[in-house]
């Protein structure tokens, strides 16, 4: 049988489930092999180096620069406040003496005597990282993060947007292909995850910023409101630093597409449960997809682990497709040809034979593919 290999999207009901915890440079880790967090747990912190700022203090005060640092008021190192005098001219017999005052709270970290300027430093930017996920420690790099285990449900996107965030799930809409609508969110939903059926618009997802959502996983979403919650045009996909509020997983596509039903069955099946969401996404090298992630504490060893060879894909494998004209569809592989077919671009590709879940079979590149791991 012919096998080809894809990228998987994972829609697991019980699965090991690995972070890496990292801090952007060198600090200190607070736990250690073995120990149990929670999503909300510090499990390593740092302080990233303030800004700095150039002060010509020659030119505010006057004077030549090799006669700088005997006008300096503060010592290097120093803690300095905003408006504190921390340079000041000798002046004409001890009068008519210039004074400089600090633009800034923070440090005198450098004097030269041969530019004549200063340089101040901001206070350090404390940075903290948090478990995301409850689950066990198993492994610690000194100074630089961990890793954590658990095990647990595990649902991942096509695209998102928006950082980290966590909250109980609460499923809003009565099928996969309901609308989430403004009216359907209120007050009650502050701190949520909301799982909504095939569509938000830009009102309803702003009305759910507003409410304090943490959330929201939808089959689909206006590909020109995207941009509009954006600020800029999405183009290739790299996101997850956005502050944007709630994060926001779609799971299907661009447009009016409704969830796939065993995602939404998967997901409403553990409403009430505390998860962990992540909009952030790459779709180039170094595939990152959104993902909802619910730990379950009650695990009982028993998961699934995954190999190279659970990406292959063959007749019968479940697939979505990840490029237009048919962004976003799911259906089943009904063949793999193994010649080669020329497309519209001139190119030749490899191709596979998808029937659609309407019934439509379309010949598409195996590389606009996906495979969607149960």
């Amino acid at each position: 049988m012919s096998r080809s290999y894809t990228p998987g999207l994972k829609i697991l009901s019980r699965t090991k489930i690995i972070k890496r915890r990292q801090l952007p440079m060198k600090g200190n880790v607070h736990l250690k092999i073995g120990d149990i967090v929670k999503s909300d747990e510090i499990v390593a912190s740092t302080e990233l180096p303030g800004n700095v700022q150039m002060l010509n203090v020659a030119n505010k005060l006057n004077i030549e620069p090799e006669n700088v640092p005997e006008c300096m008021l503060a010592e290097l190192d120093e803690s300095i406040s905003k408006g504190q005098i921390i340079a000041e001219s000798k002046g004409i017999f001890g009068m008519f003496k210039n004074q400089l005052k600090s633009p800034i709270d923070g440090t005198l970290a450098n004097v030269s005597e041969i530019t004549g300027q200063a340089i101040l430093s901001e206070p350090p930017i404390p940075v903290e990282v948090d478990a995301y996920t409850s689950g066990t420690i198993t492994e610690v790099e000194n100074e630089e993060g961990v890793t954590i285990e658990t095990e647990g449900v595990l649902a991942q996107g096509i695209l998102g947007i928006g950082g980290e965030n966590r909250g109980i799930l609460k499923v809003v809409t009565s099928s996969p292909n309901d609308e989430l609508t403004v009216d359907m969110i209120n007050e009650s939903h502050k701190g949520m995850i909301l799982l909504g059926g095939g569509f938000i618009n830009l009102s309803t997802f702003n009305h759910a910023k507003k409410m304090g959502v943490a959330g929201i996983v939808s089959g689909g979403f206006d590909y020109t409101d995207l941009s509009k919650i954006l600020g800029y045009s999405l183009g290739v996909a790299i996101t997850g630093s956005e502050k944007i509020g709630p994060s926001l997983i779609i799971t299907e596509g661009f447009g009016r597409i409704g969830m796939a039903e065993r995602t939404y069955a998967l997901l409403s099946s553990n409403e009430g449960k505390f998860a962990s969401i992540n909009g952030s996404t790459q779709i180039r090298a170094g595939v990152i997809r959104p993902e909802i992630l619910i730990p379950d504490e009650l695990s009982n060893g028993e998961c699934i682990d995954f190999k190279e060879a659970d990406l292959a894909i063959s007749e019968g494998s479940l697939i979505r497709v990840i490029r237009v004209p048919f962004f976003g569809k799911v259906g089943k592989v009904k063949s793999l040809p193994p010649e080669l077919k020329k497309m519209e671009s001139e190119t030749m590709v490899r191709v596979a034979e998808i029937e659609f879940e309407d019934g439509n079979i379309e010949i598409v590149p195996r590389a606009n593919l996906e495979m969607i791991i149960t």
